[in-house]
């Protein structure tokens, strides 16, 4: 069984997934996907020889619907409208005595622009009684999210459990501690810069951010015993202190909590084994509450 911990984490790289992957890599994700939903009742189908797929990355037998993705690094209008037309029609031809249901999978997860669904309503009132669907964040996340534990490990790696966290000692935080010690800076992370004369509103953390921060501090104690016994009495004050700078560098961005959080768990080497995942929230966990990085969101009603 998944527990909380492993569905926040599926949840955040289902989000990283829908909101990186493009082109191509976004249509492999989404069939990948819908195979491990719709188990054999889902065929996918793969470009072959001058007819290319005849317009359908993916079919779902028991309803009939051909799924059809589109995925550009930038939604552009006249285009999505042109892509639309070109593939629906050609879905048509193509699937014409299976098509029940046609339905455009696409990355924007602010929607569609007016005209594009305008266009969708017309082909609707035309096509009657095709179905006409667009897929997009909600939908292929309420996709995922139903899927079992071990499809979820298929599709997004594996994922650090309350039990793994609550079972970590001492030797695990090693290799995550000298990780940090060697950090260098990274020629891909923002530079510093001044802050903008407008700061967004201060935002408070997610509740999945918070649901990590909560199952950290069941190990912090464990950390701070580890810097306490450290033979460089510096260690922990100077690991808080690049935390503190990177934090900085992110902040002066004015970006949401939540994403500067998740850049600090990259920071903190929050991948590969589960084991190290646990470790890794456990020491981001610890540096969140003993150094100033981050503002408690004001309460409500204080003055």
């Amino acid at each position: 069984m998944m527990d909380e911990l492993q569905r926040s984490i599926y949840v955040d790289r289902f989000r990283v997934a829908f909101h990186t992957l493009k082109g191509t890599t976004f249509q492999d994700w989404f069939v990948r996907l819908a195979g491990y939903a719709f188990g054999p009742d889902f065929e996918e189908v793969r470009p072959y020889g001058p007819h290319g797929d005849l317009k359908c990355d993916g079919r779902r037998i028991s309803t009939g619907s051909v799924f059809q993705c589109y995925a550009p690094d930038a939604m552009k209008e006249a285009a999505l409208i042109a892509k639309v037309e070109e593939d629906f029609h050609g879905a048509r031809v193509h699937w014409a005595t299976s098509m029940q249901e046609w339905v455009f999978v696409h990355n924007d997860g602010r929607g569609l622009p007016p005209n594009a669904v305008q266009q969708l309503d017309m082909l609707r009132k035309t096509h009657n009684p095709l179905q006409i669907a667009t897929w997009s964040e909600p939908e292929l996340f309420s996709l995922a999210m139903g899927l079992d534990l071990p499809s979820l490990q298929a599709l997004f790696g594996p994922a650090a459990s309350i039990a793994i966290v609550d079972r970590l000692v001492m030797s695990d935080l090693v290799p995550i501690i000298e990780a940090l010690q060697r950090q260098e800076p990274n020629p891909s992370d923002p530079p510093l810069t001044p802050p903008s004369a407008e700061k967004l509103e201060k935002n408070a953390l997610s509740e999945e951010t918070g649901l990590f921060l909560r199952i950290g501090r069941r190990k912090s104690a464990l950390v701070d015993t580890f810097f306490r016994k450290s033979p460089r009495p510096d260690l922990g004050e100077r690991i808080a202190e690049a935390f503190r700078l990177r934090y900085a560098e992110l902040k002066a961005f004015d970006l949401p909590a939540d994403t500067i959080f998740k850049h600090l768990q990259d920071y903190a080497g929050f991948n590969g084994e589960p084991k190290r995942q646990g470790a890794a929230l456990a020491i981001l966990t610890y540096f969140f509450d003993s150094c100033d990085i981050f503002e408690d969101p004001i309460a409500v009603g204080a003055s």
